[in-house]
């Protein structure tokens, strides 16, 4: 499989950033750096670029990339939720912009050795971060019928969750499940045919609930988004790629509450008065690839983009 990553919404992206030459921008989901060298060869000798990324093997071959453009970049191996203490360690109070491009990239689902498809017979891992010590197949040898049921639920939206974790305890009090191969014939045993016969693999929403849970990847990205949304500079933007439902509520749901403009009566005879509110959302209707995106990038199918942007004051 090729390691090319290519990158979503590029074009809408870099127009919602709206980048200035001399500023300073974030992409906290720097991946093979797609999005990161586009917002690289915009910037001045005065402008900078932070990216971030957990998955080491992203950061040095990003590196590359980005060398052959300027140097005027910086990379940090953290997962985005210590986006703020980061920046505190490198001087930085204030940013212009903010990218986010959730989920996992595309060489780290080809890459047969990390685990994260159904499509390859490999070990359970799905750790984004290679250090963490959490991974796909401690899950579901050892979590319990209720948690295992819980997480297919809630990060899968599968709604044979509870069957599909009875079977694993029933295959596990028998032998360790160890690949992914072993765990796709589980999850086809606890599904009656005719939700086999449907399009699309059966094991998705399965695996999309474990490498979530192994990589926390919504709390973490809860966490992100409250602490990078108040260091926009004035007029800065922050855009987020999602590519599931779960990533598109928590993101749709914190720029309402940062778009909120709260309403107070102070007795029956006064009109309401507005609270000041120092965000505003740059798109008003969710942003979707085009068709020709998606005919060149089945894999940009599921993606919606979000815009917030802090108000100049």
């Amino acid at each position: 499989m090729s390691n090319e990553h290519v990158p979503v919404l590029l074009k809408e992206a870099l127009n919602g950033l709206n980048i200035k030459p001399d500023g300073i921008y974030l992409d906290l989901t720097l991946g093979r750096g797609g999005h990161a060298k586009e917002i690289l060869k915009r910037l001045s000798s005065k402008g900078r670029l932070i990216a971030f990324d957990k998955d080491l093997e992203a950061i040095e071959n990003s590196r590359i990339v980005l060398e052959n453009i300027s140097n005027n970049f910086t990379l940090v191996h953290s997962d985005y939720r210590f986006v703020k203490e980061e920046l505190v360690k490198l001087g930085v109070s204030r940013v212009d912009g903010v990218l986010m491009d959730l989920g996992v990239s595309s060489p780290q689902f080809d890459d047969i050795k990390r685990g994260f498809t159904y499509r390859f017979d490999t070990k359970l891992d799905m750790r984004m971060d290679e250090s963490s010590s959490l991974c796909a197949k401690d899950i579901v040898n050892t979590y319990s019928l209720s948690d295992l049921t819980r997480i297919f639920r809630l990060y899968g939206e599968d709604k044979y969750s509870y069957q599909v974790a009875k079977k694993i305890i029933d295959y596990r009090s028998k032998k360790e499940i160890e690949t992914t191969f072993e765990l796709v014939e589980i999850i086809k045993s606890a599904k009656p045919m005719k939700e086999l016969a449907k399009k699309g693999h059966p094991s998705k929403q399965i695996f999309q609930a474990l490498r979530i849970a192994v990589n926390d990847e919504l709390n973490a990205l809860s966490e992100a988004l409250e602490k990078v949304i108040p260091l926009l500079n004035n007029g800065g933007r922050l855009v987020v790629i999602s590519f599931q439902s779960l990533e598109d509520k928590i993101t749709k749901d914190i720029f309402k509450k940062m778009t909120k403009v709260e309403g107070s009566r102070h007795n029956v005879y006064t009109l309401p008065t507005l609270d000041k509110c120092d965000y505003e959302l740059g798109n008003k209707k969710v942003i979707t690839p085009s068709l020709e995106e998606i005919a060149a990038n089945h894999r940009a199918e599921s993606a919606k983009m979000r815009i917030l942007i802090r108000k100049e004051n």
